[in-house]
């Protein structure tokens, strides 16, 4: 990706030309966790930084909309929804099912894991390949089968 903050910016400017108000707000959303977060820890976020505080809101989002459908709120369900749509447009194309299959095991043959005790391990090094292109769960669950297996 080229500037992924640049890119967000230019999207707000789009969304204001357009007076698209539910996007602007999601996007303006967006621009003030990454300011946030820089202001706090002192530092110019980069793109993988970027990413991994999209991938948190899309977690977020993902959780709300649980609850929601679990309390029959279907106004909040699909403004959730929408937001989703809208900050994974900015996230990496996500890794298919068979990708990400190929990802886990040739990290586990890499690695040499012998069992459960490597889990850790294979996570930590997984972790800034899929970030933004995978759910954490979903990987950890596909982890603890291949290890399993050995």
């Amino acid at each position: 990706m080229d500037n992924l903050k640049q890119h967000l910016t230019e999207a707000v400017k789009n969304a204001m030309r357009a007076k698209d108000k539910d996007r602007l707000s999601t996007l303006r959303f967006i621009m003030a966790g990454i300011k946030q977060r820089e202001v706090d820890e002192r530092i110019e976020l980069d793109d993988a930084q970027i990413i991994a505080l999209l991938d948190k809101m899309t977690k977020q989002r993902r959780e709300s909309i649980s609850q929601f459908e679990i309390a029959g709120r279907d106004d909040l369900v699909a403004k959730e929804r929408a937001e989703l749509v809208l900050i994974q447009e900015f996230l990496p194309q996500p890794l298919s099912e068979e990708a990400l299959d190929d990802l886990i095991q040739s990290t586990i043959n890499e690695l040499g894991a012998t069992g459960m005790k490597d889990m850790g391990k294979i996570m930590a090094s997984l972790k800034p390949q899929i970030s933004g292109r995978a759910d954490g769960a979903l990987v950890s669950k596909k982890v603890k089968q291949s290890l399993s297996s050995l």
